[in-house]
């Protein structure tokens, strides 16, 4: 047979158990779902950032990011809310690469997912408990999701997740805000079939169980920009496209809490990181135009890191992403300023 079992790892009650939650995230946990929850069902004007990472690689150059991000957070407060991208699992086009740290908890060693599981639980809670910022990571595996459930407040669907059934139906089971990207090839229709889909409620099977979900209201878009078929980047923030995504939410009126989140990176950006704060500024622009998209859009993702660029493993620069090139810190303040000073 093809599958060589290596070993059973824990359960996400056993992770649970060894890396338990504190009191105090327990609690802040619960006012942050409450405070994000409020901007998506229109009870909240607050603009949400989605920001750090390409992939969290290193736990003390995330919780050294996020100390910084925590001090322009609280001087923002009035107008955003940020939400660290603490993203543990990566997809990769080819299968090839660096795959995120529950892979590999040491990038440069093979992989290892009883270690990573716990690499990837006591980096989330030391961001809770260290900065008072619950986080985001994109739902990679299905399967995964009982062992961070009690501790994210924002969980992204990716491109190439998006068309997945067990995506959807498992996304239907949580209660808080999922947002689900257009796929690779933009097609806008198969976003939001995600979307309604993540909003249903469903029977399936689900790790060795048969389970009943009762639907995820707060399931929601990403734009992220696409890829044609000739390799090239179609970026689909503007204007006209986010007027489209309101359009197709106006004729699925079944749809709870129309929502969407301009991610200013990857095809969007056409892969030049540089460009995410340009990009993020016409989004808050074409908000600002009209009063159907101020409601419609209720933020942005952007990739930040300590360091601006990229680097190959094994260079070891402290603060700089090893899979997509982020912005650095300088300029990541610089924009968090702006942006509540124009929204």
């Amino acid at each position: 047979m093809s599958f060589e079992f290596v070993r059973q790892v824990m359960s996400p009650e056993e992770l649970k158990q060894r890396l338990p939650l504190s009191d105090y995230a327990v609690r802040i946990k619960k006012e942050r779902d409450e405070e994000i929850r409020k901007v998506f069902t229109g009870e909240s004007d607050k603009f949400l950032v989605i920001i750090g990472p390409c992939s969290a690689d290193n736990e003390d150059a995330v919780l050294d990011y996020l100390s910084r991000l925590t001090k322009v957070a609280d001087e923002v407060k009035e107008k955003l809310i940020v939400i660290p991208r603490i993203y543990t699992n990566k997809p990769r086009t080819t299968g090839e690469g660096y795959k995120g740290i529950v892979s590999q908890p040491d990038p440069e060693k093979k992989p290892d997912f009883q270690e990573g599981l716990m690499a990837m639980r006591r980096m989330h809670l030391r961001a809770i408990d260290e900065t008072g910022l619950t986080a985001a990571d994109e739902m990679l595996y299905p399967e995964n999701w009982l062992y961070i459930d009690d501790i994210l407040s924002y969980v992204a669907v990716g491109a190439r997740s998006v068309e997945d059934q067990q995506h959807r139906l498992t996304i239907s089971g949580m209660d808080i805000p999922a947002g689900m990207k257009n796929p690779t090839s933009g097609a806008f229709s198969v976003m939001m079939n995600s979307v309604v889909a993540a909003q249903a409620s469903h029977t399936f099977l689900y790790r060795q169980y048969e389970v009943n979900t009762t639907g995820n209201p707060l399931a929601h878009t990403i734009l992220r920009g696409a890829t044609n078929k000739h390799n090239q980047n179609i970026a689909n923030y503007h204007y006209e496209d986010l007027m489209h995504v309101l359009e197709m939410y106006q004729e699925r009126p079944q749809l709870k809490n129309p929502a969407c989140i301009v991610d200013a990176n990857h095809s969007n950006s056409n892969k030049q990181y540089a460009e995410q704060p340009r990009i993020v500024k016409e989004v808050i622009h074409s908000r600002r135009m009209n009063k159907d998209l101020h409601s419609l859009v209720k933020g942005v993702m952007v990739e930040s890191y300590i360091e601006p660029g990229s680097q190959k493993v094994g260079e070891h620069i402290y603060g700089k992403s090893i899979t997509d090139p982020c912005i650095g810190w300088n300029t990541t303040r610089e924009l968090l300023l702006e942006m509540a000073d124009i929204l």
